[in-house]
């Protein structure tokens, strides 16, 4: 297994690499910058996404794309998806709960937290329809 570790300030990156899936791991404080900060994903895999609720759509991956570490100071938390593939988001919270979004913005989904609390966030990009590759933005504004 290869890891690639990029990190500026407050900011790391870790990008692991395997034969099953490419998961990335993102430290943010709240402040960060740049805002948005982005992640290159690809949406899609072998789990049907309803089965973590009824708000849920798309095939997505045994691991999530994006796992994030928040460090919050209670404000807002925003994600959104940027691609030209029919994409939506699954995001585990730091409570354990799942929340979806499908076709927030065109075809791009969008989740916000308006009070994020601090934890991990384990964040899934589905397809809706065929894979496509896209970017994971996340912001501390709204989109």
């Amino acid at each position: 297994m290869k890891s690639l570790i990029l990190s500026v300030g407050a900011i790391a990156v870790v990008m692991v690499a395997s034969s099953a899936s490419a998961q990335q791991r993102v430290n943010l404080r709240a402040g960060f910058l740049p805002d948005p900060q982005q992640v290159s994903v690809f949406s899609g895999g072998g789990n049907d996404a309803s089965n973590l609720g009824r708000s849920c759509v798309g095939r997505i991956s045994d691991t999530p794309d994006v796992v994030l570490n928040y460090s919050s100071s209670g404000g807002r938390l925003a994600f959104k998806v940027v691609s030209n593939g029919d994409t939506s988001l699954v995001i585990n919270g730091p409570d354990g709960r799942y929340y979806c979004a499908d076709d927030s913005s065109g075809l791009n989904p969008i989740l916000d937290w308006g009070n994020a609390p601090s934890g991990q966030y384990d964040i899934w990009v589905g397809a809706v329809g065929d894979a496509a590759s896209g970017t994971l933005l996340i912001s501390e504004s709204s989109f």
